[in-house]
């Protein structure tokens, strides 16, 4: 623990020479101001501690474990404050006395309250830092995105060893959270989801008890969160997603759309799941008892325009486009390689029994662009010749006792 104390002074302190003093009404925030709108209060665990992630990583030299652990400190002061005093306007909503969803909260003023919180743990902790507990588990993870062809790159992923910390989750299990969301029709609801949807399973009741409940209907929630923030908004983007938990020797997933993720064990692609694709005969069927229709136009759509029967978002298409995730729950024995986790643009192009030489490839090719720099145009770069103009995220996590990949 003395190694974390000297470790984490350093970077506490440089924080503080930073931002000698709390911010002032009107001061301006330190990180964008692009997400500084209204919010609704399930929203501001999810939005701060993303603003607090983007300000202490990166250069800061902030280690998650600590950056984690902080956050958590400063997002649970400020939940238990009177948060009325930062009441904006009252939304009506379809539904009757969903409070927590029809108030909205000066997004500024709570985010500049939230920094001087921040700034408060971290002072505090720079002069005495509790014990953090550490990770019992390494987790090698992988990520690679490219936008390909595409205009935009709509894609994002969330790797989260770090679980635990930053929700406060004090048992002597380990727990890491994985997620690939897919965006399409603009990013607003993938970056809403990489925001809020771990936070919505992290603060879930049943997530000690039953994480696997937990982590389904976190999509729900998330999804119906969007939703209403689309409507005010008038965003009309959606996302797809998969995601991860790891919980001790137990593996958890749930899925909305057509991301996936695979397990590779001793070598070979295992298949966890079913993508939701409108050509499914049960998604079909669901969709045409709702009053709509599954057409061929290039490719199987949800009434003549989507390519997937499950999202978050796409406010303009529910309920066809449903928001209800699938889940499900495996048992990890030690012989796993890898986990991976990607959008439908990479298993388009790749087949599960290419996966494990692709994921060879790529990581020589890593690891050739860090070593030997010069020689990285002479090993193939498996997605130029893999990928035509889909943009892909992916993540590998190699887990299984040591590894994750996200893509």
């Amino acid at each position: 623990m003395a190694l974390e104390v000297e470790a984490s002074g350093s970077p506490l302190s440089s924080f503080l020479r930073d931002f000698p003093s709390p911010l002032g009404p009107g001061e301006p925030l330190p990180w964008s101001s692009a997400g500084s709108g209204a919010l609704s209060k399930a929203e501001v665990p999810g939005a701060l501690a993303e603003r607090a992630r983007s300000l202490l990583g990166g250069s800061r030299g902030v280690s998650p474990l600590l950056a984690a652990s902080l956050i958590h400190a400063a997002v649970d002061e400020l939940l238990q404050t009177d948060l009325t005093e930062f009441k904006q306007q009252s939304v009506e909503t379809e539904e009757e006395g969903d409070e927590e969803r029809c108030t909205l909260l000066d997004g500024e003023s709570l985010q500049r309250c939230f920094f001087n919180k921040l700034r408060d743990v971290c002072s505090e902790w720079q002069k005495q830092l509790p014990p953090l507990r550490p990770l019992k588990r390494f987790l090698l993870v992988s990520i690679h995105a490219i936008r390909n062809t595409r205009r935009k790159m709509e894609d994002r992923h969330v790797l989260l060893p770090e679980f635990n910390q930053l929700f406060g989750l004090s048992d002597d299990i380990d727990r890491a959270y994985f997620a690939v969301f897919d965006g399409h029709g603009g990013v607003d609801a993938a970056n809403y989801s990489a925001t809020h949807l771990h936070v919505n399973v992290g603060l879930h009741e049943e997530i000690v008890k039953n994480p696997a409940e937990a982590l389904k209907c976190s999509f729900q929630k998330t999804d119906e969160m969007f939703l209403f923030k689309a409507k005010r908004e008038k965003l009309r983007s959606g996302t797809t997603g998969v995601s991860a938990l790891i919980v001790g020797n137990k593996l958890h997933i749930a899925w909305l759309g057509d991301s996936q993720v695979m397990l590779v064990q001793q070598g070979k692609a295992v298949t966890l799941m079913e993508p939701h694709k409108p050509e499914r005969e049960d998604e079909r069927a669901r969709i045409e008892t709702l009053g709509g229709c599954v057409t061929y136009m290039d490719c199987w759509r949800v009434n003549g325009t989507l390519a997937v029967s499950r999202a978050i978002g796409d406010i303009c298409q529910k309920p066809y486009i449903s928001g209800d995730a699938d889940g499900d729950s495996f048992e990890l024995t030690g012989s796993e390689d890898y986990l991976l986790l990607a959008c439908d643009g990479f298993f388009d192009a790749i087949k599960p029994y290419e996966m494990w030489r692709f994921v060879q490839l790529f990581h020589l090719w890593e690891w050739t662009s860090k070593v030997h720099p010069r020689a990285v145009g002479h090993v193939p770069l498996p997605w130029k010749w893999s990928f035509s103009s889909e943009k892909v995220a992916s993540t590998v996590a190699s887990t299984f006792p040591s590894n994750v990949l996200l893509s």
